[in-house]
């Protein structure tokens, strides 16, 4: 009998534990439910304002709204197009994480992003017509043709001749160093696809030093007319260039080191060889 009635008491004291774990949860999936309820309610009926996106439009380096947004392809992330040129001036690193965008020319890495820039000018009522103005405004006062793109901005934001002409005859070149080059194809007897490759009608030019092999190879293709299948090597004294090597980089450790090279700076380039 009292074996019985152990176990009775046993069954009766699991079962109040096992209807009070029960209750604590239907109580607990009770309260979240409520929660939920009550911010779907709210959600609902606030309306989202602008500063609750403010953390994915606005600039790191300046505080503002994003202008001509801009992305570093390293890290993603994104600043006014003014702001990060300005900043690679003194430093290859991003101003938010501090990776090394690039040993040489962190501009490279740099691309627009269009589509969060029309983002942007939706969620910020009059953003787009104030920066248009404010750009008019600038060329206006500052009659720039810098890179000679004086003439075509000015039409492009409805400046007339006079007020984009440069009257005090101001020289507006870019002042960061320049080179001299020479473009020669080279020709390897026995690949076809060197018929392709043609010499280009003005071989010389003049350029910013800052300039990088990929430039160059765009240049090239697009001169030549070469399909998008097409690749080129350059070159200098018989050596294959890397894409991010700029012309002064060639120039100070390929060029200027053989005594016998004169000025300007010779590159040769033909169609790539696939040695696999």
């Amino acid at each position: 009998m009292e074996r019985c009635a152990c176990i009775a008491e046993t069954v009766v004291v699991r079962s109040v534990w096992c209807i009070r774990w029960i209750y604590r949860c239907v109580h607990g999936l009770t309260e979240m439910v409520a929660e939920a309820l009550h911010w779907l309610t709210m959600a609902t009926q606030r309306t989202p304002l602008v500063k609750d996106f403010n953390h994915f439009i606005t600039c790191y380096l300046c505080r503002g709204y994003l202008i001509k947004p801009t992305t570093v392809t390293e890290c993603l992330h994104t600043f006014c197009k003014s702001c990060i040129i300005q900043h690679f001036e003194d430093s290859n690193d991003c101003p938010k994480c501090g990776i090394q965008v690039h040993e040489t020319n962190p501009l490279e890495m740099l691309r627009l992003d269009n589509t969060l820039e029309e983002i942007i000018f939706k969620l910020v009522p009059g953003l787009r017509d104030k920066e248009e103005q404010q750009e008019i405004d600038f060329w206006r006062k500052n009659k720039s043709k810098e890179n000679g793109q004086g003439d075509c901005l000015g039409s492009r934001l409805g400046l007339s001749d006079d007020e984009d002409g440069d009257e005090d005859g101001q020289d507006y070149h870019r002042s960061d160093p320049q080179i001299a080059i020479c473009l020669d194809c080279l020709h390897n007897n026995g690949h076809a696809a060197d018929n392709t490759v043609k010499c280009l009608m003005k071989k010389f030019l003049r350029c910013s030093s800052r300039v990088t092999v990929g430039t160059i190879k765009k240049f090239l293709s697009l001169k030549l007319k070469l399909s998008s299948s097409c690749e080129l090597d350059v070159l200098c004294n018989g050596e294959i260039m890397g894409k991010d090597h700029t012309l002064e980089f060639i120039y100070m450790t390929r060029w200027r080191l053989h005594g016998d090279n004169t000025y300007p700076m010779v590159l040769e380039y033909r169609p790539r060889i696939d040695f696999g």
